[in-house]
């Protein structure tokens, strides 16, 4: 398949075809590490951890954590 190199504001993008994506595991916003070998331009999908609730949990210290935030008066059906 043969793709066109088109500028795209101070850079250069290739579109990646609609079928790429699903066979190599990436979505929108996913991160690659990408490098030249010999010539070529390689992009590697980053795995992402999945993190447990307990662990993101961890991260939670009085220092970070937000007091409750007044939202107003409800305006459908919520039981608060």
């Amino acid at each position: 398949m043969q793709a066109r190199v088109q500028k795209w504001g101070n850079s250069l993008a290739v579109r990646i075809p609609k079928s790429f994506p699903a066979e190599s595991k990436l979505d929108q916003n996913s991160v690659v590490e990408m490098w030249v070998e010999n010539g070529r331009i390689v992009l590697l999908p980053v795995a992402q951890p999945q993190l447990a609730l307990a662990q993101l949990l961890e991260g939670v210290t009085p220092d970070n954590l937000h007091q409750e935030i007044e939202t107003g008066a409800s305006s459908g059906q919520e039981a608060w």
